[in-house]
């Protein structure tokens, strides 16, 4: 029988740390009365401002709305390109889709699993409007080359920030170097709630205006409608906890940093895997440890599909992140991608597995994790 059974994120571990404040702080929205809107959002909304560095934070209802309301900002819509990369969770562009405008993907690195930056300016066409670049699991992409190539093409780009709160390339935050940054509070993430939220970063005065009236029905003032909008808030209750979590996030990033270097050092060596790593410039902040793991089996499992039931068998529960590419979901098959066309996103899409990864996994589940996949090496 497995020694412990080790979660890939332990959310009830992490509000035990800290359930007087957020008790408290659920409680006083409750007894307010004011559930919707008011102080607490608005405090939440300058904090992380202050925290990412922008001059505005539009709290929304979810990661997902937050790229929705910047697309709709910057005007990008039906005829319009946008660059990103396969490999990423749908919402990144099935929001392109939605405001009508066209996904374009580029291929990523094996290395870091974020998208190529050397392959973007082959992918520009003249209705190209947009590149949107996903800090993958927490590890920033190269955005000194790539908004040297957005300010060449005149190109906005709107920070995929989903999984990298926290996360710098060079001396900047996240979320405040691109023209937009979006942000998802869901529960996994390093700065999470109790439910959906997500935030949307400016500096841009014209753009948080336009993305307060989107968010609101299209309405600067109540009852008279200017554009066609929708209903994305971020809630009093949401917003209580995020302040208490905010205050927490850099401790957490470290753990986070600390966890992946103890990962490095128990599983160096063991032959058929990756191992992720730091990108040179950047600070990761780990919201996955994803290790790549090369395919040694014959049949139609993959050994990374054998590795992760081997791991169940012993407690550890791993997750893939992500298995379908979205060049080849079934949403896409308009676009006219065949399979083959990132062999780098298709090669991965079988290999990585993401390990346990949370800021208080203790020392020794980590060594239970390494035993585990040293044994099923051995």
């Amino acid at each position: 029988m497995p020694v412990n059974t080790i979660p890939p994120v332990d959310l009830v571990r992490q509000y035990k740390l800290i359930s007087e404040e957020v008790d408290r702080a659920v409680l006083e929205v409750v007894r307010s009365g004011r559930y919707i809107g008011g102080e607490v959002v608005k405090d939440f909304e300058e904090q992380l401002a202050k925290y990412v560095g922008s001059a505005h934070c539009i709290g929304c209802n979810s990661g997902t709305d937050a790229l929705y309301l910047a697309l709709r900002a910057l005007n990008i819509g039906a005829g319009d390109e946008v660059i990103t990369t396969p490999f990423t969770f749908i919402a990144t562009t099935e929001t392109v889709s939605l405001v009508g405008a066209k996904p374009v993907f580029v291929d990523i690195e094996r290395d870091t699993l974020n998208m190529d930056v050397g392959a973007i300016e082959a992918a520009i066409t003249p209705q190209t409007k947009a590149i949107i670049p996903v800090h993958l699991f927490g590890q920033p992409v190269n955005m000194a080359r790539l908004m040297d190539i957005a300010q060449k093409h005149n190109l906005y780009v709107i920070e995929d920030c989903a999984q990298s709160t926290g996360a710098k390339w060079e001396e900047d935050l996240t979320g405040n170097i691109g023209h937009v940054g979006c942000f998802s509070f869901f529960p996994t993430k390093n700065l999470g709630t109790c439910g959906d939220g997500g935030a949307v970063t400016t500096n841009d005065p014209a753009i948080a205006e336009t993305i307060k009236v989107i968010k609101e029905h299209g309405s600067a003032q109540r009852y008279y409608h200017d554009v066609v909008g929708i209903n994305s808030r971020l809630d009093s209750i949401q917003a209580a906890i995020l302040r208490v979590k905010l205050s927490y996030l850099d401790q957490w990033n470290k753990q986070r940093r600390e966890i992946s270097q103890r990962y490095h050092q128990l599983l160096a060596g063991i032959p058929g895997i990756q191992l992720p790593q730091e990108i040179k410039g950047g600070y990761h902040v780990w919201n996955q440890y994803t290790i790549l793991v090369k395919n040694h089996n014959n049949n139609e499992k993959t050994t990374r599909d054998d590795l992760r039931e081997k791991l169940q068998e012993n407690g550890i529960i791993s997750m893939i992140y992500y298995p379908i590419p979205l060049h080849l979901q079934k949403v896409y098959h308009n676009l006219g991608y065949q399979k083959g066309a990132f062999s780098v996103t298709e090669e991965a899409a079988n290999e990585v597995l993401s390990l346990p990864m949370f800021p208080d996994i203790s020392p020794e589940e980590q060594e239970q994790v390494a035993y585990a996949l040293r044994d099923y090496f051995a």
